[in-house]
């Protein structure tokens, strides 16, 4: 069996080949990102398997059903990316790893929440230009505040955890409440009064239509003065001009994110040497006040194991059975 994996980095290679012992499969790796004029190269392989960044739209499937791809083996959670319905007309199955590792997106998320809270970042390079003045940098305490968690799946049901032992009050809105959370002392709310109490809000949904933007000019309306927010979920959850347009007004008082709308052109590389040309994140990077790292969270050795053994468990149940272990169905 032969398998084109795209936007693939070092990191993969070493992963994908160690999962690979117990499988035997055949790997062509691609550095570049997967779009309608790469999909070429994976002529006459069954399996594709793209990243979270690559195109997977309707000419990008098209050309490779074309090509005899026949299982589109996704490497991340999401799948927003993919044009499902197109995926399901070309007759492609679609699969994805449901759940790698919760703990690293949700330890990288508080990994944000401390460092803003603190100002971890702005410390580290005035003390390293031998600036040891703590002159701008009061933080607070976690103990006592109040978190509001909007999705409440793996990932957030971890997020909760975390900050329920960290003494703070924890609200949540799910369209499908967890009742494992319910049972530590989550309490579900409205999504109104979630904005409304929250000192610090973090993001764990899905993106859809109805979450497109769901931090935006109206929601930060509603919210404390001065609230924290973390995104490390998917970029476009956040309307990145209203947040900056937060940013200025003091309405938001830190914002971390691991994720970014714009992201597919920008992240996964060295762009050290080049000129950021994306004037809108070029903006955000000016505010003291704002974290970004790039797409991180889920990177971790014990992640990294669990994307590659479970995509490579989807591939042989595909070639074994004609359905992979993880699905994913069109809505």
């Amino acid at each position: 069996m032969e398998i084109a994996v795209f936007s693939t980095k070092n990191y993969d290679r070493v992963f994908f080949e160690r999962a690979n012992e117990q499988h035997g499969f055949r790997f062509h790796f691609f550095d570049a990102r997967l779009v309608e004029d790469t999909a070429p190269l994976a002529s006459g392989m069954p399996i594709v398997c793209p990243f979270v960044n690559d195109n997977v739209d309707e000419p990008v499937l098209e050309k490779l059903a074309a090509g005899g791809t026949r299982h589109i083996a996704l490497r991340s959670a999401g799948f927003n990316h993919v044009d499902l319905k197109a995926a399901e007309r070309l007759g492609l199955t679609v699969s994805h790893v449901p759940a790698y590792s919760p703990h690293a997106v949700a330890e990288h998320t508080v990994a944000l929440m401390l460092s803003l809270s603190r100002q971890i970042h702005r410390a580290f390079a005035r003390v390293r230009e031998g600036n040891f003045s703590l002159e701008g940098l009061l933080g607070f305490d976690f103990r006592g505040k109040t978190v509001g968690i909007i999705g409440t799946g793996k990932i957030g049901q971890c997020v909760a955890d975390i900050m329920l032992g960290f003494g703070c009050k924890v609200l949540a809105f799910d369209v499908y409440p967890n009742d494992a959370c319910r049972e530590k002392g989550v309490d579900y709310v409205a999504m109104d009064r979630l904005f409304a109490e929250s000192d610090i809000i973090t993001l764990h949904c899905p993106l859809t239509d109805e979450t497109h933007h769901l931090i935006n000019e109206d929601t930060l309306s509603r919210m404390k003065d001065g609230v924290m927010i973390i995104n490390t979920g998917r970029g476009a959850l956040v309307d990145t001009k209203a947040v900056i347009d937060g940013l200025k007004e003091g309405k938001i008082g830190q914002l971390g994110l691991d994720v970014y709308e714009e992201e597919a052109g920008l992240f996964f590389e060295d762009r050290s040497r080049n000129i950021i040309t994306d004037d809108v994140f070029a903006r955000l990077l000016t505010f003291p006040n704002v974290l970004i790292t790039g797409h991180q969270g889920f990177f971790t050795r014990e992640a990294l194991t669990a994307i590659a053994e479970t995509t490579l468990k989807n591939i042989a149940a595909f070639e074994r059975e004609g359905q992979p272990v993880h699905p994913v169905q069109v809505s």
